[in-house]
């Protein structure tokens, strides 16, 4: 009879080696980067989702999620042959956030809505927050 030992692997992408991380943000032609201002840290062990609007139907359908790492960045989130011409967002859970540092915030979460048309450019979408406000914008 074989034998199969079972180990345990990641749990979160942001557990991943920070080699790891960056051949796989490399290689995604979306990135991100959360920032925790009001701290002036890197947002690390944020929930995130990425999300394309099916143009058919108006619905979202969720494509990836993940956690932000030590860096506040999350890597991997899209590779090119999925990154299609279309409407994507790109959802923040910062109210879990904030609440996972026992402090109050007034977004239970933010979500960034982008278009795509030259999907073999690179994105960059990083979002600068504090507890009462956030900012993002197009970055390369």
């Amino acid at each position: 009879m074989t034998s199969i030992t079972v180990t345990k692997g990641p749990t979160f992408k942001s557990d991943l080696s920070p080699a790891i991380q960056q051949i796989m943000a490399e290689s995604s032609p979306l990135t991100t980067h959360v920032l925790n201002a009001t701290d002036g840290v890197p947002a690390a062990r944020m929930a995130l989702s990425l999300h394309r609007l099916d143009s058919k139907l108006m619905i979202w359908a969720m494509l990836s999620v993940g956690t932000t790492n030590q860096d506040g960045r999350c890597p991997g989130l899209i590779n090119q042959e999925t990154f299609t011409p279309g409407m994507y967002k790109l959802r923040f859970e910062t109210g879990s956030y904030w609440e996972g540092l026992d402090q109050p915030s007034f977004y239970p979460y933010v979500e960034v809505v982008f278009t795509i048309s030259e999907p073999e450019q690179r994105f960059h979408i990083p979002l600068l927050m504090s507890r009462f406000s956030y900012s993002t914008y197009r970055g390369s």
